[in-house]
């Protein structure tokens, strides 16, 4: 992972950036002199240095985006892929979270409008409601705090009116207080890097920046995994669906982040299963 070194060299505090990458059961560092001040672009810079050491992985995830945005497929087959992708993205997240809905249950209700029979209520509402937020995602120009309050209503409105606070997590979210200035920090960070920022690590660092602020008392990872794919959608990549069968690594990775309050855990993690992701969904690879 990338990390910000504090070193005293004499009387002078000098700062680099490091990093350790594994070879066979060896390990090589790889460090990046930053001066004695701290630059004020910092996490562009660790952003940049971080794309460096995974150049191979990002220069194969921009050949499967063009290959894909070189596809001249008839509308209604492109109506039909989201549908499908939303169905499962649907799935996912919401199992993630708890649900008992089966990826046929979820596709019969959606698409074939049918309830299962001894499945939870409230499990079928949120699938339903989830993927109605899903395609008005696709269809938001621009996103803020009122807009992540309507994704978050649209979905708990019928199951969770009084939600409760989410527990086994050894990471503390903020505390109510803090809350305002955070999103406000969160959004003005958001707008201002959607250019400067490379799609793919927009979206990863979106997601965790999101989730760690930990706004709603339930809810957190299914509106961060939107924001997240509202990001790559806007951006014309790909969208990713974090699975189900992944959620412990994810957790995980995510975990460390926030713990360690260093980023580029989770975003090895999102990079290397974005990656992973892409090759099986579109059969291509670099």
């Amino acid at each position: 992972m990338v990390s910000l070194i504090k070193k005293k060299i004499g009387k002078k505090t000098v700062y680099y950036l490091k990093h350790n990458i594994r070879r066979g059961n060896k390990y090589k560092t790889i460090e990046k002199y930053l001066g004695s001040n701290l630059p004020k672009d910092l996490e562009m810079q660790m952003l940049n240095f971080f794309r460096e050491i995974h150049k191979e992985k990002y220069k194969e995830i921009e050949f499967i985006t063009k290959r894909i945005k070189g596809r001249k497929l008839p509308k209604s087959v492109q109506e039909k892929s989201l549908k499908e992708f939303g169905i499962r993205f649907t799935y996912n997240t919401n199992k993630i979270e708890g649900s008992t809905l089966s990826l046929r249950d979820t596709y019969n209700i959606l698409e074939m409008n049918i309830s299962p029979e001894n499945k939870s209520l409230s499990d079928v509402k949120e699938a339903e409601s989830h993927y109605k937020v899903f395609v008005k995602m696709m269809k938001t120009e621009k996103i803020n705090l009122q807009k992540i309050l309507e994704w978050h209503y649209e979905i708990f409105k019928d199951t969770k009116p009084d939600i409760a606070g989410v527990t086994g997590s050894k990471f503390i979210p903020p505390s109510h207080l803090e809350l305002n200035a955070l999103i406000k920090d969160f959004f003005k960070w958001l707008n201002k890097n959607m250019r400067r920022y490379e799609p793919v690590d927009l979206a990863g660092l979106a997601h965790l920046k999101f989730v760690t602020i930990h706004p709603f008392g339930d809810g957190n990872g299914r509106i961060s995994r939107l924001i997240m794919n509202w990001v790559l959608f806007k951006k014309r990549h790909p969208m990713f669906i974090i699975e189900y069968k992944n959620r412990k690594e994810y957790y995980s990775a995510l975990k460390k982040a926030q713990i360690k309050e260093n980023p580029f855990i989770f975003l090895g993690w999102f990079i290397k299963n974005y990656l992973n992701f892409l090759r099986k969904e579109y059969k291509c690879r670099l």
